[in-house]
């Protein structure tokens, strides 16, 4: 009996303190990744209004999605959007990539109404460097820092975005921004998906109890899958760490999966602070 209760006890402190690390066998052949893509980008984008944050010098074009059936009385999260290094510039358009337009599928915009974030950079948000031991790391850009005061401006100017549900998520170098806006203020985001990015190992004390899911592709040539192996095994004790790793995929195609269900949209809104 005493040998019961002490297996019991273990398996109980396995499952709450523990990660979850994920193995997924997908594989992306050419039809599935064009038919993925050719969704997504055939949605209308007028919806998202184009704004501009300007912060002294800094200026950053972005794109802005309100709630459907927005509700004064109502609370909503709000989703901020990360766009890869292929999409710097200032035209205010072409930061919308595949992660941004997913929140505007019917099924998406209908059952997961929150405000959208999508800014533009008009040069690298964030830089990668090699530390002291090895491993390569990300550092933000200052126009990633002014971010948080644009995250400010619009807790004000909509005091229905709910302060305990502001989200992140961005694929490549804007999966190791989003992770980089989580490390400079980590009290403000209640959860981050960041995907094949290079990990920002800054601010791993405050992270520890994060909500945070790292997604990357084995077969990733270009921000090496091993970043992402190193940042989940200096996280060892957030037990709100989930670390998926796709065998087969690589950096081009490893956002497939995700565009045309909703299992991202459904992991951030049951995240809270």
């Amino acid at each position: 009996m005493k040998f019961k209760i002490i297996l019991l006890l273990i398996f109980i402190v396995n499952q709450t303190f523990a990660q979850k690390k994920e193995f997924r066998d997908t594989e992306v052949d050419t039809l599935t990744f064009l038919n993925n893509r050719k969704i997504v980008n055939s949605l209308n984008t007028d919806t998202f209004q184009k704004k501009t944050f300007v912060d002294n010098e800094i200026n950053i074009p972005y794109r802005f999605l309100t709630p459907k059936n927005n509700s004064k009385i109502k609370k909503f999260p709000l989703v901020i959007t990360f766009h890869n290094s292929t999409r710097i510039g200032n035209d205010n358009e072409n930061q919308l990539e595949p992660f941004a337009k997913i929140w505007l599928r019917d099924e998406i915009y209908e059952k997961f109404p929150c405000y959208v974030v999508a800014p533009q950079f008009n040069k690298r948000s964030t830089n990668y460097e090699i530390n002291k031991e090895g491993i390569q790391v990300s550092k933000p850009s200052n126009e990633v820092s002014a971010l948080l005061k644009l995250i400010q401006d619009l807790k004000k100017e909509y005091p229905n975005i709910d302060k305990n549900r502001i989200y992140l998520i961005g694929y490549s170098m804007g999966g190791s921004t989003a992770q980089n806006l989580m490390n400079l203020q980590p009290d403000t985001f209640a959860a981050v998906v960041s995907v094949a990015a290079v990990p920002d190992l800054s601010n791993l004390n405050k992270m520890k109890e994060k909500n945070i899911w790292l997604i990357h592709g084995k077969n990733d040539d270009e921000n090496p899958y091993i970043g992402s192996v190193e940042l989940y095994n200096k996280l060892s004790s957030d037990k709100n760490l989930i670390f998926t790793t796709f065998t087969h995929l690589n950096h081009n195609n490893i956002v497939i999966p995700f565009l045309i269900t909703d299992e991202i949209p459904k992991w951030l809104f049951e995240k809270r602070k």
